[in-house]
């Protein structure tokens, strides 16, 4: 089954964190990743740059709206995504806990309804 681990924190704004305290968490999702890798759960993993950054696109109506920023304005919000494919829930959970975001945010596990692989549409990811 697959699963987004979802990665939702406070947003880090300029002077929150030095470069100094980034390598200790750099190297934990370096470590992170090989061994989700390793065990072979490992679909895809993307850590994403800060809301502020974001476009929304809306189509209403056969008018496209582009705007940039979040589309909510949140204290926290969606900071990263492990994509995982488990046996089961219970081995996402165990995924979840181990990941370095649960140390400073909350990392959401959700199951993917439906997955595009090979070429087509499948249920339960």
């Amino acid at each position: 089954m697959r699963f987004s681990l979802l990665i939702i924190k406070a947003e880090t704004r300029e002077g929150d964190i030095s470069e100094e305290e980034l390598p200790p968490f750099r190297e934990l999702f370096d470590a992170y990743a090989a061994s989700l890798q390793e065990s072979g759960a490992l679909v895809s993993a993307d850590i994403f740059r800060p809301a502020a950054e974001s476009t929304t696109v809306t189509l209403r109506g056969g008018s496209r709206e582009v705007r940039d920023g979040p589309f909510i304005d949140a204290v926290e919000s969606l900071s990263g995504c492990f994509v995982i494919d488990v046996p089961n829930r219970a081995a996402a959970l165990e995924w979840a806990e181990k990941c370095p975001a649960a140390l400073y945010g909350v990392v959401e596990v959700r199951p993917a309804a439906l997955a595009f692989h090979d070429g087509r549409w499948r249920g339960e990811g």
